[in-house]
């Protein structure tokens, strides 16, 4: 049974009401209190993991970030989609005057009042975005990025009418079915498998009486999963990089170097030729790509020096090598971390905030040594051929 944004279902011995939320909307916040006061469910789930359900408590822990054990990490791409979407999020809580989350944090208050088990009912947010990460393409990836980088520029006014609207089942449908054409692999990882583990912690949650706080684009995945199997294994497992994966980075690479000794084997003249291509364009690109970003001059100096190496390595990056330089030279101020959310949506935020720029430059210094990469060895092989 469904009545304004709530959905009974029962399962086995158990009644489960399902709330659909806006992350950033007052009147889910208040229905949230108001349902749970006055259901006393023995459960109440909320679409939480553990480091978002902390980040509530301690919002400025992500504040001590080190933006060089980030780099380290390979954890750049991950962190700047979620800055994004923290940013986006906030922009639409500031236009209604709410608060992003504030449905949760209602939600966990009034489960303590009542002394109800508090679930946190969602997959580790790492987990989901390393499950992403490892399935989309470069392709993919960018389109991803641009897609995050234009919803938090835009100047689109989003009104507490408009939000409410959005949680409407037709809205959804619409707006799901953008985002499963747009980017598929996105979609799957981020809304299917996410419906399925939040539907595993709802059903096995303690009690008879199960309330649960969801966004409202996961409701219809929840419902139509309740009944079905899910295999938590699988659900939480990182994969691994296939052997075929691994081979494949160093395809390129291994036919670029056999292609340059194959020219000196021809020609000295020939081999020296393909060796300056390869460099020049390695070299130019990544340094090209830190001076766009005002990079410190020793960073682009060292984006200059490594990329002819690195980009024959894929184990290796330019970007980790200037990004770790830049933050080396202009480490992050506590004034940049405080105002992350507000300098991500904007180009001239970006190029003032240390900790944002540090990461850019790392992925813009990667993207141009990649295009580098492609385009010089295309040249290498024109040239044997002509």
């Amino acid at each position: 049974m469904i009545e304004n944004n709530l959905t009974r279902l029962p399962y086995k011995n158990k009644e489960i009401i399902l709330i659909a939320t806006a992350h950033v909307s007052k009147e889910s916040a208040e229905q949230v209190k108001e349902v749970i006061a006055i259901e006393t469910p023995d459960s109440v789930c909320i679409e939480l993991d553990k480091q978002r359900y902390d980040s509530l408590d301690k919002k400025d822990d992500w504040q001590k970030t080190d933006v060089i054990k980030v780099i380290k990490e390979k954890k750049v791409f991950l962190l700047l989609v979620n800055m994004l979407l923290s940013a986006y999020q906030r922009k639409i809580a500031s236009n209604v005057d709410t608060q992003v989350g504030k449905e949760m944090i209602e939600a966990i208050a009034s489960a303590k009042a009542i002394n109800a088990k508090l679930v946190l009912a969602d997959r580790d947010i790492q987990t989901t975005f390393m499950r992403i990460w490892r399935k989309l393409g470069l392709k993919e990836k960018l389109k991803l990025l641009y897609m995050l980088i234009f919803s938090s520029i835009e100047d689109e006014k989003i009104d507490e009418a408009k939000i409410e609207e959005l949680k409407g089942q037709d809205m959804l449908d619409a707006a799901l079915k953008e985002v499963y054409q747009s980017l598929p692999t996105v979609a799957e990882v981020l809304i299917d498998e996410r419906n399925q583990y939040i539907a595993n912690k709802i059903k096995n949650a303690h009690g008879n009486k199960i309330v649960a706080v969801l966004g409202a684009a996961h409701v219809s995945g929840v419902i139509k999963e309740i009944d079905q199997e899910q295999d938590m294994k699988e659900l939480v497992k990182i994969p691994n990089k296939t052997l075929a994966t691994k081979i494949k980075g160093w395809i390129i690479p291994g036919l670029i170097i056999a292609l340059i000794i194959y020219s000196f084997i021809n020609s000295l003249q020939m081999g020296l030729s393909q060796i300056s291509t390869w460099i020049l364009y390695n070299s130019t690109f990544s340094a090209i790509a830190c001076l766009i970003l005002f990079a410190h001059p020793l960073t682009i100096i060292t984006a200059f020096v490594v990329a002819p190496f690195t980009s024959l390595n894929p184990l290796l990056a330019a970007g980790w090598f200037a990004g770790i330089v830049e933050a080396m030279i202009r480490k992050p101020t506590v004034a940049d971390m405080q105002n992350v959310y507000q300098d991500i949506t904007s180009i001239k935020g970006i190029l003032k905030n240390r900790f944002i720029k540090i990461l850019t430059i790392v992925i813009l210094t990667n993207l141009f040594s990649t295009i580098a990469t492609i385009i010089s060895g295309y040249n290498i092989i024109e040239r044997l051929i002509s």
